[in-house]
């Protein structure tokens, strides 16, 4: 399969996993918490689905060779999801993120290869695989954020984790906080395990990721890859996980106070 199909094929088993979870939640539920600290279980479905909803007329216009809504399209969308009903906002999320979904899974193989997506804020438009992956690794977190309050000890869903971590040079500046640092700046060498890929995290001001190891590091941070995902998501709890080694000047109370989470 092509990088497109396997992210696709992750989304599918993503979605359908939470899915068959969300089809059971009653009222109660859908108004309790999630570990998104400011929303309820309704209000993560809700951004979800209304994501889904823009992403899905978004390639829809790429695949149709046409330019990308004008307007305030996007601000019409989050409204509408905003005044739904908690029933509503599941019920939403359940029919858009599989329409998204099986968008993606209809694209031919020609199509995932050369349509190009304008997702507005990038400099250029993107490849299916690209998207793909980008909505791959939302939908992974925010399925986190729902299943982690029913289920403790919850992680993220093994098939997408190789997908999210081939995003090798995630942009960490608008996800981090240099200034929890307190001026201990330092270099990290990122060893991530199932699967095994090594990183450079520069702790600096801002805070970046480089592909591949370094000989010059301050210290080593050793640990499995859906860890390291949500480490700088701001998902790991107030334990040390199983499998996570820290060397170096920074501690790991330092790293969780400089990923809060988004």
């Amino acid at each position: 399969m092509s990088n497109a199909d396997t992210a696709i094929a992750a989304l599918r088993s993503g979605y359908d996993a939470l899915a068959d979870l969300v089809k059971k939640f009653d009222d109660e539920t859908l108004a309790g918490p999630s570990a998104a600290s400011e929303w309820d279980i309704a209000q993560v479905l809700s951004h979800l689905g209304s994501g889904a909803e823009i992403m899905t007329n978004t390639v829809q216009l790429a695949v149709a060779g046409k330019p990308p809504a004008e307007g305030d399209f996007n601000q019409t969308v989050w409204a509408r999801w905003d005044s739904s009903s908690r029933r509503e906002q599941a019920d939403g999320f359940l029919e858009w993120n599989e329409k998204l979904v099986s968008l993606y899974e209809s694209l031919t193989p020609e199509q995932a290869e050369t349509v190009r997506i304008d997702l507005g804020y990038l400099p250029a438009p993107v490849d299916v695989t690209t998207v793909a992956r980008m909505r791959l690794s939302e939908f992974t977190l925010h399925s986190w954020d729902v299943r982690s309050a029913s289920e403790p000890g919850a992680t993220l869903a093994a098939e997408a984790v190789p997908e999210l971590l081939a995003q090798r040079t995630i942009d960490l500046s608008w996800v981090s906080k240099p200034a929890e640092l307190d001026g201990k700046y330092a270099v990290l060498k990122v060893v991530t395990t199932d699967p095994a890929t090594e990183l450079t995290l520069n702790l600096n001001d801002p805070v970046s990721l480089e592909d591949g190891g370094t000989g010059e590091a301050d210290g080593t941070l050793t640990l499995p890859g859906e860890t390291w995902l949500r480490l700088i998501s701001g998902r790991l709890g107030p334990d040390t996980p199983a499998g996570l080694e820290l060397t170096g000047p920074i501690t790991l109370a330092t790293l969780r106070r400089v990923f809060q989470g988004y």
